[in-house]
């Protein structure tokens, strides 16, 4: 999990990693400048897609689609989950 409030942050606890495929600055810019949609059970969604034009898992891409879903925390947002997506 990750916790953002106004413009700083708390890392992710050492046992979880940002290891889907999407760094810790990514998940931030999409929570910050994403698109905004209601979610299930109270949470938010962000949604990001920016050019990769790069390799993962040895397969080439041209777009990363970055996905996350908050809860709003006092005055920040405690991402919960995190999905990318690769076209």
């Amino acid at each position: 999990m990750l916790y953002l409030n106004n413009g700083s942050h708390s890392p992710p606890r050492k046992s979880q990693s940002f290891g889907a495929g999407a760094s810790e600055q990514e998940v931030i810019n999409v929570v910050e400048a994403g698109e905004v949609s209601p979610a299930k059970y109270d949470r938010t969604g962000f949604r990001k897609s920016i050019i990769y034009n790069d390799t993962w898992e040895g397969k080439h891409y041209y777009v990363k689609q970055i996905e996350c879903y908050a809860v709003q925390e006092n005055d920040g947002w405690l991402v919960i989950s995190l999905l990318v997506k690769y076209f």
